[in-house]
């Protein structure tokens, strides 16, 4: 059993910031590419950042130069930083992860999801 657990959402001004974590737990070999995805309401859900193993990330171009996605492989943790947040960022936040349970298993898990809204 593996598991993702975010945390970090919360109600912020626009122009404010916001860190997200996520803390993978459970039977892992190897942890490979990990992300973040978001779903606004009444839309699917879509990738804003990505970064493998050896730390390269890209991001979607809505929040290029705004958020930092980063992780501490030896903590199994991914973070968000969210800055400069606007209105249009509101949505629930996932972490996605494609984790190793063996050298020959690899499968796609993700988190519950926490809500970031930002309003005035």
């Amino acid at each position: 059993q593996v598991h993702l657990v975010e945390s970090g959402g919360g109600v912020v001004h626009p122009g404010g910031s916001l860190r997200l974590s996520c803390a993978a737990s459970g039977d892992i070999f190897k942890i490979n590419d990990m992300a973040w995805y978001r779903r606004e309401r009444g839309k699917q859900r879509e990738v804003i950042a990505t970064v493998t193993n050896g730390g390269i990330a890209n991001y979607e171009d809505s929040v290029k130069g705004r958020f930092t996605i980063s992780r501490d492989n030896a903590k199994n943790m991914v973070y968000l930083q969210m800055s400069r947040l606007k209105p249009e960022d509101t949505a629930v936040y996932y972490c996605h992860a494609d984790i190793q349970t063996g050298p020959n298993y690899e499968f796609e898990y993700w988190g519950q999801g926490t809500q970031v809204t930002v309003f005035s």
